[in-house]
């Protein structure tokens, strides 16, 4: 290939049949790029004579002023796509930015693409907040990549020992155990659990986990046959609430991994002639706002989003400028309504 002119790194990405990022990732000696890809991008850069425009470099190297936020793409029944869980967590998030100085760019996490590695060879923003991740042990490996490029980023998560980078998360194991210890003082005795118990869904696994503590306590077994895996649709919660009952197995009460989860659960419930909370009492968890709109009410743990757009920014902004951040468990509070019987 002949250059004419001055040879940029468009010229030595079509040549290496590679992007333009992965070109600039490769001069920088990002990690991020296999040693063959780098061999070859460097070969070819060498061979055109290219050399490192310092200002430019100097220029996008300077700070934008814009922190990204990023969601996880769920199932939802509207075009939102997004847990309503995270509505309330994106205005708190916006508004801690502006008090900060700093604009806020959304988008949607495009799993399909190299979508980390496009931000940090960018400039668009200088930190990412991750909001959803879908199956933890599938994210894993590209969070560890973010690490590894040394990318600026916090993420809502469960906040456990040994993730990658910073994490901001509810105490789910003290809220699954409050919801345990409040349907135990109800008097339930056979508490079901709706949602995933596994290290693929963290969150729903400490959730998971204070309950079944909640029940150890009071010398009580959790039965496997009470839990059913949903992640967190209603649609997922309706499915899992028959299938609970499509297994003949007594409960008295349902404590399922989110509000929405308890939604759907509460509806399949009704279907099957079962009263609110006098046959089956139900509690959930996040606190959304249909919460306390549906009759009865439903208990549930309350998530401070007002707190946690905050913290998840002032983490961000602290791993931008240098600063020793780290990952955080923020309480949860139970709030009892009439699902439970307590009110």
């Amino acid at each position: 290939m002949i250059i004419k002119g001055k040879a940029t790194s468009l010229d030595i990405a079509h040549l290496a049949g590679v992007s333009q990022p992965t070109v600039s990732r490769a001069l920088r000696g990002s990690p991020s790029v296999n040693p063959e890809t780098r061999k070859k991008i460097l070969a070819i850069a060498r061979e055109l004579n290219y050399k490192v425009d310092k200002n430019a470099s100097n220029l996008r190297a300077q700070q934008s002023g814009t922190l990204a936020l990023l969601f996880f793409e769920d199932p939802t029944p509207d075009d939102s796509l997004i847990n309503p869980f995270f509505h309330s967590m994106l205005g708190s998030i916006t508004r801690a930015c502006a008090r900060r100085g700093f604009d806020l760019l959304v988008s949607f996490q495009q799993l399909s693409t190299n979508w980390h590695a496009d931000f940090e060879d960018s400039h668009k923003a200088d930190g990412i907040i991750l909001l959803g991740y879908g199956d933890y042990l599938e994210a894993e490996s590209r969070l560890q990549q973010l690490v590894a490029q040394g990318t600026h980023f916090v993420r809502w998560g469960a906040a456990l020992a040994g993730e990658p980078g910073v994490s901001i998360g509810c105490d789910n194991f003290q809220g699954g155990q409050d919801i345990g210890a409040h349907l135990l003082a109800r008097g339930r005795r056979k508490i079901a659990f709706l949602g995933h118990a596994s290290d693929h869904y963290p969150e729903f696994f400490e959730r998971w986990r204070g309950y079944a503590g909640a029940l150890r306590k009071a010398r009580l077994k959790p039965d496997p046959a009470l839990q059913v895996d949903a992640i967190t649709t209603e649609q997922a919660g309706y499915e899992a609430a028959q299938a609970l009952l499509a297994r003949g197995r007594p409960f008295d009460a349902v404590f399922a991994a989110s509000d929405l989860i308890a939604l759907g659960a509460m509806k399949a419930l009704r279907e099957a002639g079962l009263r609110i909370p006098e046959d089956v009492a139900v509690a959930g968890f996040d606190d959304i706002a249909m919460a306390s709109f549906t009759q009865p009410g439903l208990s549930t743990v309350q998530q401070d989003t007002r707190l946690a757009g905050e913290v998840l920014v002032d983490s961000l902004i602290g791993l931008i400028r240098g600063e020793p951040v780290e990952s955080r468990k923020l309480p949860a509070k139970l709030v009892p309504r009439g699902s439970t019987g307590a009110a």
